[in-house]
């Protein structure tokens, strides 16, 4: 009898894996795709003022530090057991997912729409247009296993709104790759074309995440832990930067705490 219940079981297991790894996989699509949204206004104008850019760039990185937060580190904790034991798993799984995008943004060459070229050594013998593309391909991709790994956890309401949350700071950065491809003179049908491909990383990402946690549950709390370093990394190193690059440090930081309430208020509410 146990022996033909586990029969039964098993194709219902499969089938809520695969259920929950679609769900992960479109999560993640859409949230990649809201890069579009965010150049849309190219449609309408050529320049956006450096000011706009780096608040709107400050209030992505305040959603994300909500999201790690909230939906990412949090969770890892629980997941993790909880008190002591738990904070110690979530820490190791952040420093390694910040560690591990230390190393790839470190010797992949990329270009930065402000700072400039970095990482590895012979950036100059590619294009720059493929450098941005690579840049963005390290802030997204963390982004999308962030998703699927939130999706994965079984809290719908939280993977969503961690979901809702990325494509909500999408829209900035997709602005500001869509504005940077136009100062290089790009076609406005290339400038969408490259920011759509920057937003199908996050797909990627997020169907990696997802399978992993469903099909190997125990690894549920480093994963999430990992998702959250790597963001974390993402947001340190990479976007505060950028938004204090050109004086406007004091609107990007309030601008941050304004999308950190957002992401904040949309975790409570879908969570």
């Amino acid at each position: 009898m146990v022996r033909c219940m586990r029969e039964v079981g098993r194709p219902m297991d499969l089938a809520a894996n695969a259920n929950t790894i679609l769900l992960g996989l479109l999560a993640s699509l859409l949230a990649g795709l809201a890069t579009v949204i965010g150049a849309l206004p190219t449609l309408f104008t050529r320049s956006i003022s450096p000011r706009i850019q780096d608040g709107l760039l400050g209030m992505a990185a305040g959603v994300m530090l909500a999201a790690t937060i909230f939906s990412l580190l949090i969770p890892a904790m629980e997941y993790g057991g909880g008190g002591l034991r738990g904070a110690l798993v979530a820490a190791v799984g952040l420093f390694v997912g910040g560690a591990f995008l230390d190393l790839i943004d470190r010797y992949s060459p990329h270009q930065h729409f402000i700072k400039g070229p970095e990482g590895g050594g012979a950036t100059s013998s590619l294009q720059r247009i493929w450098l941005f593309i690579i840049a963005i391909t390290i802030h997204n991709f963390p982004e999308g296993l962030a998703v699927g790994v939130g999706v994965g956890s079984g809290d719908l309401g939280s993977g969503l709104s961690l979901a809702m949350g990325i494509g909500l700071q999408n829209i900035p950065e997709g602005m500001a790759v869509a504005l940077a491809l136009l100062s290089e003179r790009y076609a406005l049908r290339e400038v969408f074309l490259i920011t759509l491909l920057t937003g199908l990383v996050e797909p990627v990402g997020g169907l990696l995440g997802v399978a992993a946690v469903t099909l190997m549950h125990p690894i549920l709390p480093w994963a999430l832990a990992f998702a959250g370093g790597a963001m974390l990394f993402v947001i340190s190193d990479e976007i505060i930067p950028e938004t204090h690059e050109r004086g406007n440090e004091r609107t990007a930081t309030y601008m941050l705490l304004l999308g950190f309430v957002i992401m904040m208020l949309l975790d409570t509410t879908l969570g």
